[in-house]
C-alpha cells in the first residue's frame, strides 16, 4: 500500500559501503568492553580537533543563546525564514574564504543554507535537471551520491572512469566518452558534471590543469559544473588548493547572464572541516540568481536550526579561534594520515599519494585471489570478520579496478589506530 518511491529499492543502502556499517554496529570495538570487536574505519568523520571546539564552547557559553536573558532566546526560538540568519551567513562566507587562503571571496547573498551537503546536492539536482536527465560524475566517487543525486530526483549518474595509470586524474577523453555514452547509448540529456575536490575517496585535490579541462569541456557543451568541496579545509600537504569558485570568477562576463560563471556551483558544509556532521550545516554557493532563488525556496524542507546558526556565527566570527583551528586541524590530520600511511607502508601495502581528506586510498590487490570484484568482496569479508576492520571496498565507490579500499583514520584515537595496525600486521603475517 506504499507509494512507488517508498517501495522501490533504489536508495543505495544495499551498497557494501553501508553494509559494512551494519556489521560494525553488531560488534563495535571498545578497548575495555569489547577489545575483539570491529574497528570502524569506514566512517569519514573528523574527531581529531573536537577538543578545540569543546574548549571554545567552554570559554563562550553565551554562544548557545540561553545564558544571557530572554531576548536572545526568543530571537532564535521563534520563527525564522529560510533565508538564514545574516550573522551566520556573513561568518560562514568569511570562513570559506579563509580556508581558501582568501584567494576568492564569497557574497553572503549568494549562499543558500542547507541541512548538510546531502541536502545541498539534491537541491541542485532538482534545480538543474529533469527526471531522466544525467550528470557525469568521475569515479571513484562517494557511494552516498547514488542516494543523494538519484533517489528522489530520478536523475541518472553516468560515470567518468578514472584509473590508477595516471593517479586517478580526470582526462578530457574520459569525459567525452562518458558524454557520448550518455547521449547515444543511454539516450540521456546530460545537464552537467559533479566533481569532488578534495576527492572522497582519493584524498587528492584537483590540479588547476584538471579544473581547466573540466571548465573547457563544460563550456563547449553548455553544461553545469557542481564542485563538492566539503573537504577543502582538510588539505594538509599543499596550500595551493584551487576552488571552482576561483575559476568561475575568471569566466564571469558582466554583459552575459548566461556565461559560464552562471553554470558553476559549489557545495560545502562544516561536517568535515569542523567535525560537526550532527549540526547539519551545509551551503550552496552560486553566481546564478535563479538557482539561488529556487534553491532557497527548496531549502525550507531541510533548514539549519536557528540555535545552530547562532552558535556557529559566534564561533566562526572569532578570528583568533578560526586561525588557530585551521592550522592545528591541518597538522593533526597530516600526522594521523602519516601514521596510517607509514604503518601500511612498513607492511608492503601501498597507498595513493594524497594531500587531503580523512582517509587513505589503499591498494590491496596483492591480497586478491584473482583480479576480480568477487575476489575483492572475499577480501572485504576477511578484513571485517578476521581482521576486525570495517573498511570500504573500491567497488562501492564504482572504481573500475578491483583491490582498492578506502581506510579512514580521523574518527578514532591514536590508541585505536595502533590496535588497527597491529591487527593488519597479524593478517599480513598469516597471509604470507
Amino acid at each position: 500500500m506504499l507509494s512507488r518511491k517508498a517501495s522501490c529499492n533504489t536508495h543505495g543502502q544495499d551498497s557494501y559501503y553501508f553494509l559494512g556499517w551494519e556489521e560494525y554496529k553488531k560488534n563495535p570495538y571498545d578497548e575495555v568492553k569489547n577489545p575483539n570487536g570491529i574497528i570502524q574505519m569506514g566512517l569519514a568523520e573528523n574527531q581529531l580537533s573536537l577538543d578545540l571546539v569543546e574548549s571554545w564552547l567552554e570559554s563562550n557559553p553565551e554562544a548557545t543563546g540561553f545564558t544571557n536573558g530572554g531576548s536572545t532566546f526568543r530571537d532564535i526560538a521563534l520563527f525564522q525564514d529560510y533565508h538564514g540568519l545574516p550573522a551566520f551567513k556573513n561568518a560562514l562566507a568569511g570562513f570559506m574564504a579563509r580556508i581558501r587562503e582568501n584567494k576568492v571571496s564569497f557574497d553572503p547573498n549568494k549562499l543558500v543554507l542547507t541541512a548538510g551537503t546531502t541536502s545541498a546536492n539534491e537541491i541542485l539536482m532538482f534545480c538543474l535537471a529533469e527526471r531522466g536527465d544525467a550528470f557525469l560524475v568521475p569515479t571513484p566517487y562517494y557511494p552516498g551520491f547514488d542516494r543523494d543525486l538519484k533517489w528522489r530526483t530520478e536523475v541518472e549518474i553516468v560515470p567518468v572512469h578514472r584509473s590508477s595509470s595516471n593517479g586517478f586524474k580526470i582526462t578530457e577523453s574520459a569525459m567525452e566518452e562518458a558524454f557520448e555514452h550518455a547521449r547515444n547509448q543511454l539516450n540521456r540529456t546530460v545537464k552537467g558534471l559533479l566533481i569532488t575536490s578534495p576527492s572522497n575517496p582519493l584524498g587528492t585535490t584537483m590540479t588547476r590543469h584538471e579544473l581547466d579541462q573540466i571548465i573547457h569541456f563544460a563550456n563547449t557543451r553548455n553544461l553545469h559544473v557542481i564542485s563538492d568541496e566539503i573537504y577543502s579545509g582538510t588539505v594538509f600537504d599543499s596550500l595551493s588548493f584551487v576552488s571552482i569558485a576561483e575559476l568561475a570568477l575568471q569566466h564571469k562576463d558582466s554583459h552575459n547572464k548566461n556565461d559560464l560563471s552562471s553554470r558553476v556551483h559549489m557545495v560545502y558544509s562544516l561536517s568535515k572541516d569542523l567535525g560537526l556532521p550532527g549540526f547539519r550545516a551545509g551551503v550552496i554557493y552560486s553566481q546564478n540568481e535563479a538557482v539561488v532563488s529556487a534553491a532557497t525556496k527548496m531549502s525550507s524542507f531541510g533548514l539549519v536550526s536557528s540555535q545552530t546558526q547562532h552558535l556557529l556565527s559566534s564561533m566562526l566570527s572569532d578570528e583568533k579561534f578560526v586561525r588557530k583551528y585551521i592550522s592545528e586541524n591541518r597538522t593533526r590530520i597530516k600526522n594521523r594520515k602519516q601514521m596510517l600511511f607509514s604503518g601500511l607502508q612498513d607492511l608492503g601495502i601501498k597507498c595513493l599519494n594524497s594531500n587531503a581528506g580523512l582517509f587513505c586510498w589503499v591498494d590491496m590487490k596483492k591480497f586478491l585471489k584473482s583480479n576480480t570484484f568477487n575476489a575483492e568482496m572475499e577480501l572485504w569479508r576477511r578484513l571485517i570478520y578476521e581482521v576486525g576492520w570495517n573498511v570500504s571496498p573500491g567497488s562501492s565507490f564504482h572504481c573500475i579496478e578491483p583491490g582498492w579500499f578506502r581506510v579512514c583514520f580521523a574518527n578514532m584515537d591514536e590508541r585505536t589506530m595502533t590496535v588497527a595496525l597491529r591487527r593488519v600486521r597479524a593478517f599480513v603475517d598469516r597471509f604470507f
